[in-house]
């Protein structure tokens, strides 16, 4: 029984939290459309990322398509060649393209270090037959 109340009571806390926390949840045509191309940007190849760490900005930037995009503590920052748009939007979408964002440049991180580290690996080895290279002509 104890544990029925522990689960409802920390039920209850969470989906208050989320009520608090994403109180205003509507999105604007605008809002969806530049998510929508962050979304893309994100998913597509040829984009680059950058997270600068003092202040937090996230940076894309896609050269086939002529587009850069900031995102920066709930604002997105649209730029290509012709216009600028900043886009505020809530707290609920401003947390999942981070995520998203964050994501994939882990990804990107983790992919760099396996290359990083099937070059130790090759190293590793030469260094093991140097050694029982040296050991053969005691």
């Amino acid at each position: 029984m104890k544990h029925f109340f522990k689960r409802l009571f920390k039920r209850m806390y969470v989906a208050w939290i989320l009520k608090v926390r994403y109180k205003d949840t509507k999105t604007t045509q605008t809002e969806s459309t530049s998510l929508s191309i962050c979304r893309y940007l994100i998913s597509n190849e040829s984009s680059k990322f950058l997270i600068a760490p003092l202040s937090g900005k996230r940076y894309i930037k896609n050269e086939m398509l002529g587009l850069f995009i900031i995102l920066d503590d709930k604002q997105i920052s649209i730029t290509n060649h012709l216009y600028h748009y900043e886009i505020n939007v809530n707290q609920r979408e401003w947390d999942r393209i981070s995520l998203m964002y964050d994501n994939k440049t882990e990804r990107i991180r983790q992919q760099f270090e396996d290359e990083i580290m099937a070059q130790i690996e090759h190293s590793l080895s030469d260094i093991k037959t140097k050694i029982e290279k040296s050991k053969n002509s005691f």
